[in-house]
């Protein structure tokens, strides 16, 4: 079958893009703790981080499509069986009945490593065998067994080696507690035993991801596609992805005005017309939408770049600066700190960009800069610097 390729406007993809990353309007999966697993379960992959300069990203990810989004509702879904942490590129939450797609990437991380040495090996089987006769542990149950200091963040402990690897071979799985550390505990005791826990042949494997990276990002690159499922061979996803624009199960996209590599969409998208209710949105640098720099300028005019890996005296907008999205405009980037000690919200730069903002869109950003600081447990907002003292001042006397 030769399937013809689609043109779409600029404004044709930013709406499919939008709409792929459940940002085109308030809730579009409803309220409650069932609207967490379908959002997970829609994209596929919700990115974890860290940093909590904000809440962190994966939180964050989801109130943005889940208003009255409760943070133990993600650690309730992980209890229930609904979903699991592993990696893809980056680590992240994903839904439990795509748990045999996380093989492929276990059986990755084995085959890239070097060969391990007999203390290595025993000290492994040691932590296995403690988890296993204990039940769920954390780094901190283990001795400290560092013979030297520290000379950086990733000289880790041999105990803190061992489990990570365990962790990553897939003889050992994670949830976290309150206070964000990782509790191990083995698979049997986490997987629901009605789980499909069979290897993928490389052809599954490669198609899965196609489709789950299609269905979150809406229109893609091969190398967006390719991203997410690193640790195996990516030429598997190019020659599938072949396989199944040829079925019409792909369908090849250009987009008007953009000279660029090939682009995929699901058929899907072909005819489905999309409106966009103009709700602002302030997001995390880790969100699905911002996670490729170039998408973010090639679709959308905006040159982003999340500026807590830039040194200092190189940073533009701040250290951690957020994306504020209006509609299907990027308006503008909130350098933010939620001090949680005093209730403030403190935005070191609110800077604007180079777009007219109608009053309504200012009035949603507004909005959006209200709960986000209410959903950091902040009841203040103060703002230290801006570029466009007029847009500053008509949002907040909204």
């Amino acid at each position: 079958m030769s399937t013809k390729t689609v043109v779409l406007s600029r404004a044709q993809a930013r709406k499919t893009i939008l709409h792929a990353a459940s940002l085109h309007k308030r809730a579009p999966f409803g309220k409650g703790r069932e609207a967490v697993y379908k959002f997970i379960d829609h994209l596929g992959f919700v990115q974890l981080d860290t940093n909590f300069t904000v809440e962190r990203a994966h939180h964050h990810a989801i109130f943005s499509r889940v208003p009255d989004y409760k943070l133990e509702w993600l650690e309730e879904l992980q209890a229930d069986g609904r979903i699991f942490e592993f990696f893809t590129s980056d680590s992240g939450f994903q839904p439990m009945h795509n748990f045999r797609f996380s093989l492929p990437v276990k059986e990755g991380f084995r085959a890239g490593r070097p060969p391990l040495a007999p203390a290595e090996i025993h000290l492994m089987n040691k932590v296995l065998d403690r988890v296993g006769r204990e039940g769920p542990l954390m780094l901190k149950d283990f001795e400290y067994d560092r013979q030297e200091a520290s000379s950086g963040w990733w000289d880790w402990r041999p105990a803190k080696i061992a489990l990570e690897r365990l962790y990553l071979e897939g003889n050992l799985m994670t949830t976290r507690t309150k206070e964000f550390h990782k509790l191990y505990d083995l698979p049997k005791n986490l997987v629901p035993h009605e789980i499909d826990t069979t290897m993928p042949t490389p052809e599954e494997f490669a198609r899965h991801v196609i489709l789950r990276e299609l269905k979150a990002l809406g229109i893609a690159y091969v190398k967006e596609i390719a991203w997410r499922a690193r640790r195996v061979k990516d030429h598997l996803v190019k020659k599938e992805l072949e396989k199944m624009v040829a079925a019409g199960e792909v369908i090849p996209v250009t987009v008007e005005g953009l000279n660029t590599a090939p682009l995929y969409m699901l058929p899907a998208y072909k005819n489905k017309k999309i409106g966009l209710a103009g709700d602002a949105y302030v997001l995390s640098p880790f969100d699905t939408l911002n996670v490729f720099r170039h998408r973010l300028r090639d679709f959308f005019d905006f040159d982003y770049q999340i500026e807590c890996f830039v040194p200092e005296p190189k940073r533009k907008y701040g250290y951690f600066s957020l994306p504020v999205l209006v509609g299907d405009v990027f308006a503008a980037r909130m350098d933010s700190k939620a001090d949680r000690k005093h209730g403030t919200l403190v935005i070191h730069n609110l800077h604007f960009e180079p777009v007219k903002l109608s009053k309504p869109q200012i009035g949603s950003i507004g909005e959006a800069i209200q709960a986000f600081a209410k959903f950091n447990q902040c009841r203040e907002i103060v703002i230290k610097k801006t570029n466009n003292k007029r847009y500053q001042k008509a949002i907040f006397a909204l």
